[in-house]
């Protein structure tokens, strides 16, 4: 068997390990390993995990990690989340489909400082959900705009993802989130564009919610400044270069602990269960790092990486039709595996290839370019069927819910992303712009 006929078969066993629910990491690491020293010797393997675990977990670049997710958990237990629907129902809610619009404004407030789809989803979806039921917003309409929103987590800054996708690609983190920025606000801008039309095709799907004077709009504004604020500090200190995202996820950790406190609910036994649910979670996705760097080492030990730029030099195929394909791979991915697992799966082999081809842009730029391509398709994984794991978590909130009405509901915000994506492929200034403004 040759090394290329092993990766391929390495990565058909590490599919059948993750579809019988064996955790990822633990399939990466073993695959990985496995071939690893069937190709380089078990002497060579032992070598390598004596010294690049350690090699790795020093990386200063991964101290970011546990700070957001604990930023996010304080974030999730601090209560804000009523406060930014609240606001944004105020200001926008009285139109046709303004709770909904507002639900995605919350969403990617929310998501500016949780960093989690999952959790931007399930937060939200407990606050916004029972309020648009009370107006008789239609289910599909609801449970589309939430899902939707909810994927809002993983584009917009700070994104656990995003970072993932950076340590592992070598791409400087600050301008990772840069570049994230602009198409970010573009989702939610075009979600709720696809909310205004869909109200307009169907009226009574979203009516309209109560009217608001200017004074209560200003005074639910000054209601959330201090959530403004941590947000403008964090990531305004990142993107004026101010800090570095470690420095900025400490100062974030230190004002939402402030805001939880003061502000939330948040008590000592609620503070140890973040810390606790932080140290979990920050084990998880070191494990999945290690995993995931073996597996990438054996990729490019067995030159399948090579084989795919030599394919696409001879295959005569434009860069921009291969980039498509490779787009719409993790539209069927997205069917079985979650986001992180797609990233990790892919990298290691779509990555040196991207960086073979000749996209007109430079090298610097081209990786921070396809990065945010590929994590805005896979954001679309979140919601299509049938796994679609923010639309499980919106139906779990309401039994009344059809999941059959769920799914349909995405479909006006899955226009929106296809558009969205090739507007990101067609004009790449779109998400370099602010990269070469600030940098």
């Amino acid at each position: 068997m040759s090394n290329v006929e092993l990766a391929f078969l390495m990565m058909a066993v590490l599919l059948v390990l993750m579809s019988i629910r064996i955790p990822i990491a633990l399939t990466m690491l073993v695959c990985g390993a496995v071939g690893y020293a069937l190709i380089g010797g078990v002497p060579s393997l032992l070598e390598y995990l004596g010294t690049a675990p350690v090699a790795k977990f020093s990386t200063y670049d991964l101290s970011v990690v546990p700070l957001f997710l604990l930023m996010g958990e304080l974030a999730t237990r601090s209560g804000i989340t009523a406060e930014l629907f609240r606001t944004c129902n105020t200001w926008i809610g009285r139109q046709r489909g303004g709770i909904a619009m507002a639900a995605i404004a919350g969403c990617a407030a929310f998501g500016a400082i949780c960093g989690s789809s999952l959790a931007t989803a399930s937060t939200m979806g407990k606050v916004a959900l029972p309020e648009m039921k009370r107006l008789k917003y239609s289910g599909s309409l609801a449970a589309g705009a939430l899902a939707a929103g909810g994927t809002l987590g993983i584009l917009i800054p700070p994104s656990m993802v995003l970072i993932i996708f950076a340590v592992l690609t070598e791409q400087n983190i600050s301008k990772m989130f840069i570049a994230a920025f602009v198409p970010g606000f573009l989702a939610a801008g075009g979600y709720i564009l696809a909310i205004a039309v869909y109200v307009r095709i169907f009226p009574d799907a979203g009516p309209r919610g109560p009217k608001t004077t200017f004074a209560q709009k200003i005074k639910s504004t000054k209601d959330v400044w201090h959530i403004t604020t941590i947000f403008l500090i964090v990531l305004g200190g990142i993107y004026m270069g101010i800090f570095t995202p470690t420095e900025a996820a400490s100062v974030g950790v230190i004002l939402t602990a402030i805001l939880a406190f003061t502000h939330g609910k948040m008590r000592m036994d609620g503070l140890l269960v973040c810390l606790i649910r932080t140290a979990v979670s920050s084990a998880m996705i070191f494990f999945i790092v290690l995993g995931a760097d073996l597996f990438s080492v054996f990729i490019a030990l067995s030159r399948l990486p090579d084989l795919g730029v030599e394919l696409i030099q001879n295959s005569g195929l434009s860069p921009y039709t291969i980039l498509v394909c490779m787009l719409l791979t993790y539209l069927v991915m997205g069917c079985f595996l979650d986001s992180l697992a797609m990233i990790l799966l892919t990298i290691p082999i779509y990555f040196p290839m991207i960086m073979a081809m000749d996209f007109g842009i430079p090298q610097a730029d081209l990786g921070l370019w396809f990065g945010i391509l590929a994590l805005i398709v896979v954001e679309v994984g979140l919601i299509t069927p049938p796994v679609g794991m923010n639309v499980f978590i919106i139906k779990s909130f309401d039994d009344a819910l059809k999941l059959k009405d769920c799914f349909k509901g995405v479909i006006p915000f899955l226009i929106s992303d296809f558009i969205r994506v090739a507007l990101l492929i067609l004009f790449p200034s779109i998400t370099l712009g602010l990269v070469h403004l600030i940098g």
